[in-house]
């Protein structure tokens, strides 16, 4: 059987991973997409192809022998982007723990390199394969030699031999460059000869065979035109040839089997992987070369019936002696009703000893009650634990919050991203005997994690902000997902039957100011109708057509009467699925409320998100917003919802962090902030601002605290970008410390690559060392808001805390139910009503201490729109 030899175009194809994934930064700010990309395609093609050896082709420069020959070859193409040159030294390093072969030569192309290897190899009778995004490398195409070309994104490939060529273009494949010779090829700034296309110059090759001979026979070809250009262009056309001709004589490259076999360095890839925090790139280093550690290998030989064993009550006693304890829960049941049927306990005995107790086991309430006084239990995810009722004197450790404190961007806090992160050299098993075994090897990998966890946490001074903040919030977030909100399903079911008459009315009357029928739902006909019918002026273009997206439709909604309606039609049709239609099969039978997720690990800033359904992002002062609100509202044996919303929390925190003199005497003097800043900003006395200067003042207010640009202001308010301009220069000179507040941060975040909140929430922005200037940009902005939205997401999570212990310790039936940004909803009884107002305004406005008030709105009402 042949040897195989894949033979890779690497200029090509880093180029295509670059573009086909996301931009990734490591924490350093180094970019790495397209390393990330690039692994995936390879172990993609050790999987399919199987190689016995591999090489790997770049271009050195952009000079080469045929620049020389003609000056404006591939002179058109645009700059490589920063970000992705800045990756190719670690292309270079990626390949070299692969055991690939990096190639590259001056004044030779990858092509070129590729063509010499390829040729050679086949000739000696090994089986070649060629791949690459390029179709100059299909005139290569001979007996053992292959071309797979990437067709869609960097992992599906269509494989050229030389029926296939011969089938699709209707000559040989070296006659390629005869083709290019004729036509051209724009994407190398190849001239060709003027008016020949493909389908032309593919005539010619297939009646004459190659452009000598069709040179040859000038006085046969038809056609004044194009016998004109062939005759003018017959020079030019030769060079094009010469200069779309692959070599395959590269000096001093030559093919020898042995210096191309794969010889993969699994130490050095782990190395270069932790580095640059490419975690899914050394999983495809293990899937392909079937890599173990030595500390993993002993880990899988040390097997769970090892340490693992069923414990009894007279084992109990040793968690009290234990410093790390960990635990790990068999489960049952939904959300937020799970129950534990059963819980292995890891100890930190020399031998690692693991026992298991199961919920129908005589030791379970001991061992419940051991846990529940034990000093250092270490578990995942302590909001389940405490919706089984979990509730130990002495708050445990939550490996899924400390990751999150400490990678608060990451999203992923699983057992394996953690220990992938942490402890990469344990080994991290997938498959189990049953649920307790799972339990078991997780609570004893939970065991190895927790110290090392505890020391990260310390090393970023983020202890504070996880005992005091994210720890005691778990347990108030579990209750509240267990309390619920009572939702009437009577006026939930009246209300989508109006919502959808409502959204058909609205439909009509789009048809209407269209002047035809269409799928409204359709960005394709929507931009056909807006664009081509109506005659708006398009401002940007998909790959299906124009963009009809929300940005462009507030652009566009002065230009017609239609985008107002477009945009109603999308946020109704947008409500009803979300809360309407998707609402009722949330309500559980039961209880009759839905009981939402608050997920605590999702923000990078620290604020609470929340799921099945979202509650965040219910429009506050809008009729559509109040209509979803009007929903909800307080259970039997309750009289109203109580809503308790910080008043301007974002503006009060940025007056205190920036300590602006002006800004703070606002506050201070209970002034309106929004109509004082326009007094400040437009030059007017407070009594003179009118409703159109306090609306323009308070988006420049809020936008400030998002990092603003002229432009972003611009679109907001409809107004011209130099008008926006001024509108931040002026805001910047009345209040001058917020400027420099906003420098500091900024500069900070460059010196240090991340900022903090008053609290210590910590948010790494690697993008802040980007050479892309919009990645960078955005990193600035982020540190800009990072220390204000975090600051209140800080404050909110520790008003929530603080009271619910004062609910708790009053006694009182009232009750929080939600935390929507900086807003707590509680469900209340009459004659409680003053007492929770009391505890509310005392656990709020003063759970910190700044320098100007902060303050709450306390509404109430039948329902919660009634509460707003």
């Amino acid at each position: 059987m042949k040897k195989r030899f894949v033979v890779l175009d690497g200029s090509s194809l880093i180029f295509r991973a670059f573009y086909a994934l996301p931009p990734m930064t490591s924490a350093q700010g180094q970019p790495t997409g397209a390393i990330l990309g690039f692994s995936n395609m390879l172990t993609r093609l050790l999987s399919d192809l199987k190689p016995d050896l591999m090489a790997l082709a770049f271009d050195k420069s952009r000079h080469t022998f045929r620049t020389e020959r003609y000056a404006d070859y591939k002179g058109t193409r645009d700059k490589t982007p920063e970000d992705l040159l800045s990756q190719v030294v670690l292309l270079k390093d990626f390949c070299a723990h692969y055991g690939i072969p990096f190639l590259e030569k001056d004044r030779y192309e990858a092509d070129d390199i590729i063509g010499t290897l390829a040729t050679q190899a086949a000739a000696q009778g090994f089986d070649v394969l060629v791949v690459t995004g390029d179709r100059d490398a299909l005139q290569l195409i001979r007996p053992n030699l292959r071309v797979m070309l990437t067709k869609k994104g960097i992992t599906e490939l269509a494989a050229y031999d030389e029926a296939a060529f011969q089938e699709e273009y209707g000559f040989a494949p070296i006659r390629l460059v005869d083709l290019k010779g004729l036509m051209g090829d724009t994407s190398d700034n190849i001239p060709g000869v003027p008016g020949i296309g493909p389908k032309t110059a593919g005539k010619l090759l297939v009646e004459y065979g190659s452009i000598e001979s069709v040179f040859a026979h000038l006085e046969e070809i038809s056609g004044k035109k194009l016998h004109e250009n062939l005759v003018t262009y017959q020079a030019q056309a030769m060079l094009s040839k010469e200069l779309a001709t692959i070599e395959i004589a590269v000096p001093d490259m030559h093919f020898e089997a042995e210096a191309y076999a794969l010889h993969p360095n699994a130490a050095a890839m782990k190395s270069f992987c932790d580095r640059y925090e490419l975690h899914m790139v050394w999983k495809n280093f293990v899937k392909s070369f079937h890599v173990v550690s030595e500390d993993a290998m002993a880990a899988e030989e040390e097997t769970l019936s090892d340490a693992f064993i069923a414990w009894s009550e007279r084992d109990i006693a040793r968690i009290e002696r234990e410093t790390h304890c960990a635990i790990s829960a068999v489960w049952e049941g939904d959300h937020p009703f799970e129950t534990m049927q059963g819980v292995a306990v890891a100890i930190a005995a020399e031998d690692g000893e693991v026992g298991f107790i199961a919920r129908d086991d005589t030791a379970w309430v001991p061992l419940m009650t051991a846990l529940s006084a034990s000093d250092s239990v270490c578990l995942l995810d302590f909001k389940q634990y405490a919706h089984a009722g979990f509730s130990p004197a002495r708050l445990p450790f939550d490996a899924m919050l400390a990751g999150y404190l400490l990678s608060p961007e990451r999203g992923d806090y699983t057992l394996g991203q953690l220990l992938h992160t942490y402890a990469p050299n344990v080994f991290v098993q997938e498959t189990f005997q049953d649920s307790a075994h799972r339990a078991a090897w997780e609570a004893r990998t939970l065991r190895k994690l927790y110290p090392l966890l505890q020391r990260a946490l310390a090393k970023k001074n983020l202890e504070d902000l996880f005992t005091k903040v994210e720890l005691p919030l778990a347990r108030v977030l579990s209750a509240l997902e267990q309390r619920g909100i009572y939702v009437n399903r009577e006026h939930l079911e009246a209300e989508t039957e109006r919502v959808a008459a409502h959204i058909h009315a609205m439909e009509q009357e789009i048809y209407e100011a269209a002047g035809r029928e269409f799928n409204v739902n359709s960005p394709k006909q929507l931009g056909t109708v807006l664009f081509e019918e109506l005659g708006l002026t398009p401002l940007k273009k998909t790959k299906t057509g124009y963009s009809t997206n929300a940005e462009v439709l507030e652009s566009l909604r002065t230009k017609h009467p239609i985008i107002e309606k477009i945009l109603a039609y999308r946020l109704w049709s947008k409500l009803k699925s979300t809360y309407l239609d998707g609402s009722a099969p949330l309500i559980r039978v039961k209880t009759g409320r839905i009981h939402t997720r608050f997920n605590q690990t999702t923000t990078a800033t620290g604020r609470l998100s929340s799921s099945e359904p979202n509650l965040q992002n219910i429009p506050v002062r809008t009729e559509e917003g109040r209509t979803i609100r009007a929903l909800f509202e307080p259970g039997e044996g309750y009289d109203f919802l109580l809503s308790a919303d910080y008043s301007q929390i974002e503006l009060r925190i940025l007056a205190h962090l920036s300590g602006d003199a002006n800004f703070i005497d606002a506050f201070r003097h209970d002034y309106d902030v929004h109509a004082h800043t326009a007094s400040e900003v437009f030059g007017v006395p407070m009594e003179a601002v009118t409703p159109e200067l306090r609306r323009k003042a308070k988006a420049v207010n809020f936008g400030i605290v998002y990092g603003i640009s002229d432009y972003g202001l611009a679109r907001d308010l409809h107004i011209s970008r130099k008008e926006a301009g001024d509108y931040i220069a002026r805001y910047f000179a009345r209040y001058p410390g917020i400027r420099s507040f906003m420098d500091h941060m900024v500069g900070e975040a460059h010196a240090n690559g991340f900022v903090t909140t008053m609290l210590g929430r910590r948010r790494e922005l690697p993008g802040i060392k980007s050479r892309n200037f919009n990645q960078r940009a955005l990193a600035e902005r982020m540190a800009m808001n990072t220390p204000i939205q975090g600051t209140a997401a800080d404050i909110i999570k520790l008003a929530m805390i603080e009271a619910e212990k004062k609910l708790h310790e009053a006694g009182t039936k009232s009750r929080i139910l939600l935390q929507v940004h900086d807003e707590l909803l509680l469900e209340v009884v009459s004659d409680e009503l003053e007492l929770v107002q009391d505890i509310l305004k005392t656990a709020m406005e003063h759970i910190v201490k700044l320098s100007v008030p902060l303050t709450i709105d306390i509404h109430w009402g039948k329902n919660w729109a009634e509460a707003k």
